[in-house]
């Protein structure tokens, strides 16, 4: 038991070596770096734009469920590449399983175009 309990002794080591090493650096840098503020520094600043209005104001929940859409659709071609490199290792069965995964894409596809949740007023 003592045995294992040695083993882990490096890995705590290089822990606490890092997190040292990183509050370290952290420390000083805060005490070696300038600290200067002014109107303009403090200011925020957005891809060259002038701020103007307020940054609370509400976004429109079809912009969250097309990126919510788009995501879940832009992974799910992920899982057709590992297919289309293997799908002759994989024989008939891997050819019935995507295509009821693709069935099941088609289908959740089918129901937001018939849900309207693409189009924008």
């Amino acid at each position: 038991m003592e045995n294992s309990v040695v083993g882990y002794v490096p890995i705590l080591m290089q822990f606490v070596f890092a997190a040292g090493f990183v509050g370290a650096t952290i420390l000083i840098s805060h005490f070696i770096g300038p600290h200067r503020s002014s109107k303009t520094k403090d200011a925020n600043f957005e891809c060259g734009i002038e701020i103007h209005g307020n940054a609370r104001l509400p976004f429109s929940v079809k912009y969250f469920l097309v990126a919510i859409l788009f995501v879940l659709f832009d992974v799910e071609v992920i899982f057709l590449y590992p297919w289309a490199v293997n799908f002759r290792e994989m024989g008939m069965d891997g050819m019935l399983k995507m295509i009821l995964f693709m069935g099941m894409l088609l289908i959740g596809l089918y129901y937001i175009i018939k849900k309207k949740a693409l189009e924008w007023e």
